[in-house]
């Protein structure tokens, strides 16, 4: 086991650390300040699309704090338009708003539900959210999340909110079903924190149907499961349906701050001047960090890459752990592209230590479901790797206490 971190007497003691301190990366490893290596397979929370230390990337962004890494939104800042036009050509959308992170990103979103009822006429606007959804910690962000345990003590919540289970067109139905208010239907293509849980593709559309028939926008979360995460550039794309509204983060900008909220023609004119803003949204550096991650990803094919390595993985899991999925202890093995979670029967808390003691990165969300969200530049061999270090470690903490 690495030698323990102490934690600094001067931060705040938000986050439930291992007792590793990063030094450096290379590709999809990473190493510690006492030199031990581990396999990223956590890929800084599905952030560090181009994995650790990237050549072109560094270059790039080497070249640009050169020159401007921070001006204002007083000023025309054109990587911001060359970004813009990436993402719209990317998701068939038309404009663009930058900020810098998926719970910014997400509370644009709701902003833009709101004004647009309010725009109709709606005082009092509603938008459906879901159940196990993840959305942010901001007190509106953390209202639309649908986890108790992080919105316990930060109450009064905000209201305009109605909850429904996912994948259940009856269930959103009837909760909405003679409602004026309702303006927005809000969720994750593929739930993240909530345990790696997928819409299916029939519910999508289903669901694109209804706004259209209501005129709600639908809005889909997209910072976790976009960017050529399942092997398109955006989940909900398999599907065959577009949004109105589509907030980004995490993978956009290969580790360096960027988020967006995308809209479609019927979102795109909500706002107006002085409606929202971000000091560092858009600024020069996360710019040229999101039209360079894009430019990477084409110029490698990772879309196909992630695809092709994330159903490797899927399938080499299933195989690995057949007698578990056989008798249960593991429930399903889900997800798309490089975006897996393992659903175990039991509480798995302890494997994230476990794992960093076998020289492999993970996360538990959700208690049970172990969540693998790995560089997009992750090779067959890798894949392999973490199934072999990973599912040993699964098997024996089932077999604890039975």
């Amino acid at each position: 086991m690495t030698a323990a971190t102490p934690s600094s007497p001067h931060v705040m003691p938000t986050y439930g650390r291992l007792p590793i301190a990063l030094s450096h990366g290379q590709g999809c490893r990473v190493w510690d300040t006492e030199g031990r290596e581990y396999l990223d397979a956590l890929g800084g929370i599905a952030v560090n699309t181009l994995g650790h230390n990237h050549p072109k990337l560094v270059a790039a962004l080497q070249h640009q704090v050169t020159q401007l890494i921070h001006t204002s939104n007083y000023y025309h800042v054109p990587l911001q338009e060359e970004l813009a036009g990436l993402l719209c050509e990317r998701s068939g959308m038309s404009n663009v708003f930058f900020c810098s992170t998926g719970l910014e990103a997400n509370e644009a979103a709701l902003k833009l539900a709101r004004k647009f009822g309010h725009d109709k006429g709606i005082d009092r606007p509603e938008i459906v959210v879901y159940e196990k959804a993840f959305h942010g910690r901001s007190i509106a962000t953390l209202s639309a999340t649908g986890n108790p345990k992080v919105q316990a003590g930060f109450g009064p919540l905000v209201e305009g909110f109605i909850r429904v289970p996912i994948n259940n067109i009856d269930a959103l139905k009837a909760a909405t079903d003679g409602n004026p208010n309702v303006v927005a239907v809000f969720f994750e293509a593929i739930q993240g924190e909530g345990g790696v849980n997928p819409m299916h593709m029939d519910y999508l559309r289903e669901v694109r149907a209804l706004c259209d028939d209501q005129d709600w926008l639908l809005m889909i979360d997209e910072v976790q499961c976009g960017m050529g995460r399942t092997g398109k550039w955006f989940a909900h794309q398999w599907a065959g349906i577009q949004p109105d509204v589509m907030p980004l983060a995490k993978g956009l900008g290969s580790g360096v701050p960027v988020g967006a909220v995308v809209a479609g023609p019927r979102a795109a004119h909500i706002f107006a001047v002085g409606n929202h803003g971000s000091t560092f949204g858009g600024n020069p550096l996360a710019m040229r960090a999101g039209v360079e991650t894009i430019r990477i990803m084409e110029e490698h094919g990772l879309l196909s890459h992630a695809a092709t390595v994330g159903a490797h993985l899927k399938a080499g899991l299933e195989q690995a752990l057949a007698d578990e999925l056989t008798h249960g202890g593991v429930r399903e093995i889900r997800g798309q592209g490089l975006m897996i979670g393992i659903d175990l029967a039991k509480p798995c808390g302890a494997l994230v230590q476990r794992c960093a003691d076998h020289g492999l990165l993970i996360s538990v969300t959700a208690d049970s479901v172990i969540r693998l969200v790995p560089p997009l530049i992750l090779s067959t061999a890798e894949a392999d790797e973490i199934i072999a270090k990973l599912c040993p470690l699964v098997t024996a903490l089932l077999k604890e206490g039975a």
